[in-house]
């Protein structure tokens, strides 16, 4: 756009209306600019307006003119149709773009070259240092994963953080910026602080050194009492209600509110947390803590559900807050629970109760590591027949906050079996075999890394480790073939060689996304040898790894096929597949069973306990119908019948196109 000088009389008109400029000649505006649509401003520096002939319609039905009043500009652009307004001490050295809204703010400056918080280091895990992730405004949780987790590889950390480095000091400015249609009201003092469009920034107390992302489909609200420093928050972030943020980054759709306080810690997308404390924690995607006794510190999470009073120590008072803890996916602490770093849990599993001697279950997922006497009694593979397990799997992918059509940073893997639980799981078995003889088959409890095995959780769990490995082997085949001829064993046998060459071997979950580890390690070598030079292009390579799960799960269950069923899949003949089928078919009604009869215990009469507060068993029973419903028509007893009946007939498709006489009944 062409901008021009002031007129003589377009002066004259400003200075009517209150303005005053150090040098009108400093001064340029655009073509259509009028002089009426600023009043009771004080200009200094060079100054660029534009038009500002819209009216802006507020909550409530309120109705302003779009313009320049009651404020003061320093050094500043201002696009088309933005209203700024009593600004209590100035702007300066910003470039705020069209249909920004500014209204009661203290102070909004930008001093120095900043870079607006990009390239920060946050100290996750280790407050003392050591894991340090230079954050930038598009960060994965996965490049952050690889940051803070691969220390073992010192030139890989070194190319990251080079590659950060020169992000932020290609982006960095003397001058900050308010997006299009960005909304700051209310505000107290923001410093160099990069605000992106349609943003809202709304009470915030104090903002310094920070990005907050742009987005129309996905817009970032920060509210009351707001105060950050050093920080980033991507799309569709809302912080609010108080909550204090140092070194911190908040991913896209997350949550955070009611007086939560973090610092040096990264929360990746749709994280959900209030009133409590975050020190140094890596909250990977759906990290939820909500209570305000509750404490996260130096721990690396996702999929949590953290209970009220949930509590880590990673301090011993020797050398410092030197220890660390991980808490893999999908993983629940109750109410005043409590863990002494270092330790790290298994995926899928419960604590509860306090640990002090240090546990490891990282081999027997799905487990309850309960408190028992001040000892810690772990029960395994128990959670795999656990309905809140499986409702959790379910309402995950609901509750992807993410906005439709807005680039996903964070990749995210839902399923609740996969290479990398099912490998757990084998690695189970053979460890709760080896226990049983070595220490003997008469034992009544099992030692296991200073922790606790009773003899029947033991064989039980033993025992659901095999059904959940049926289901999953069973459920990979049964799919593989869904298109394919069953009676042409050529076909079959085509279609059963894998298709992608990764994903034989180990596996790993990188921050939600479960990826072989080969492609991990390849794309770290690609890092560190320069043949991947950008950060966008480790980006793309993530979500290429992300994008190609289904053939490489196939890959690892074609090639660990013989450590279950003892024999290579290559080898499989006609004969095999019915058995197969039942294998799968029983495993998965076994485990629903096991759901169904959890899920009635919610209906039990112990749960009527509090119903009918004021009446007889009868008015209990009424009381407690119209405020949960009824067991049969409970929507996840529902869908549990529903899964069964939709298996089995699977099952029995699959034995017809096989050309069995007969379906299994069950």
């Amino acid at each position: 756009m062409t901008h021009r000088n002031l007129t003589s009389q377009e002066i004259s008109i400003l200075q009517n209306r209150g303005c005053t400029a150090d040098n009108w000649a400093n001064i340029e505006v655009a073509q259509d600019f009028e002089a009426s649509s600023c009043r009771n401003v004080a200009f200094s520096g060079p100054v660029r307006l534009g038009s500002y002939n819209k009216t802006i319609t507020l909550p409530g039905g309120v109705n302003v003119q779009a313009g320049l009043y009651d404020t003061r500009l320093h050094n500043c652009t201002v696009g088309d149709n933005a209203y700024i307004c009593r600004i209590g001490n100035y702007i300066a050295n910003y470039d705020i773009a069209d249909d920004a809204y500014i209204e009661n703010c203290a102070r909004i400056v930008a001093e120095g070259c900043s870079t607006f918080g990009i390239g920060t280091e946050v100290s996750v895990l280790n407050e003392t240092g050591g894991r340090e992730v230079p954050v930038y405004e598009r960060m994965s949780a996965q490049l952050a994963y690889l940051t803070a987790m691969y220390r073992h590889n010192p030139q890989l950390i070194k190319a990251i953080s080079s590659l950060v480095k020169h992000h932020a000091q290609a982006t960095a400015a003397e001058r900050g910026s308010i997006g299009r249609g960005a909304k700051v009201v209310n505000a107290g003092t923001i410093t160099n602080v990069r605000i992106g469009d349609h943003a809202v920034v709304d009470g915030a107390a104090r903002l310094v050194n920070g990005t907050i992302a742009g987005s129309a489909a996905d817009p970032v609200y920060v509210g009351a009492n707001v105060m950050a420093e050093n920080f980033i928050m991507a799309s569709g972030a809302k912080v609010e209600d108080a909550v204090v943020l140092v070194n911190t980054f908040v991913g896209q759709a997350c949550h955070l509110s009611h007086l939560f306080s973090a610092h040096d810690s990264l929360f990746f997308a749709n994280c959900a947390c209030e009133n409590g404390e975050a020190a140094a924690i890596f909250a990977g995607p759906y990290t939820v803590t909500m209570h305000k006794s509750s404490l996260l510190i130096a721990g690396m999470f996702s999929f949590l559900n953290a209970g009220s009073g949930s509590n880590q120590s990673n301090h011993m008072y020797k050398l410092g807050p030197i220890h660390q803890g991980v808490v893999e996916r999908g993983s629940k602490t109750t109410s005043d629970s409590y863990i002494l770093w270092p330790a790290r849990i298994g995926a899928f599993s419960l604590v509860m109760g306090r640990h002090v001697n240090h546990p490891d279950t990282t081999s027997l997922p799905f487990s309850y590591l309960i408190e028992s006497h001040g000892n810690s009694m772990l029960v395994p593979g128990v959670n795999i027949k656990s309905v809140g397990t499986i409702r959790d799997a379910l309402k995950w992918p609901k509750r992807d906050r993410r906005a439709v059509g807005e680039e996903h940073l964070d990749a995210i893997n839902f399923n609740l079996l996969s290479p990398y639980t099912i490998s757990r799981m084998l690695e189970g078995i053979e460890l709760l075999n080896v226990l049983e003889e070595t220490i003997g088959r008469t034992a009544e409890h099992y030692s296991y890394h200073s922790m606790t095995i009773e003899a029947r959780a033991l064989r039980k769990g033993r025992e659901y480790y095999g059904m959940a490995i049926d289901k999953f082997f069973g459920n990979s085949v049964i799919h593989r073939l869904k298109d394919t001829d069953l009676t042409d064993m050529e076909a079959v046998a085509q279609r059963l060689k894998p298709t992608h060459a990764d994903g034989a071997g180990e596996w790993t979950d990188i921050a939600g996304m479960i990826a072989p580890t080969s492609c991990i390690d390849s794309l770290c070598a690609d890092i560190v040898d320069g043949s991947i030079d950008e950060l966008a292009k480790i980006e793309q390579r993530i979500k290429s790894i992300a994008a190609e799960y289904y053939d490489m799960e196939w890959t690892w269950v074609a090639n660990n096929f013989s450590r279950w069923y003892g024999k290579n899949i290559d080898q499989l003949t006609a004969a095999d597949f019915p058995a197969i089928a039942d294998r799968w078919q029983s495993s998965v009604v076994a485990l629903d069973k096991m759901l169904y009869d959890d899920a009635r215990k919610e209906f039990s009469l112990t749960s009527r306990i509090g119903f009918g507060a004021d009446g007889s068993d009868e008015l209990q029973a009424a009381d407690f119908e119209q405020v949960r419903g009824e067991f049969d028509s409970d929507p996840f007893v529902r869908m549990v019948v529903e899964h069964i009946e939709k298996k089995s007939a699977l099952a029995d498709d699959f034995r017809r196109r096989l050309g069995c006489d007969a379906a299994k009944k069950s």
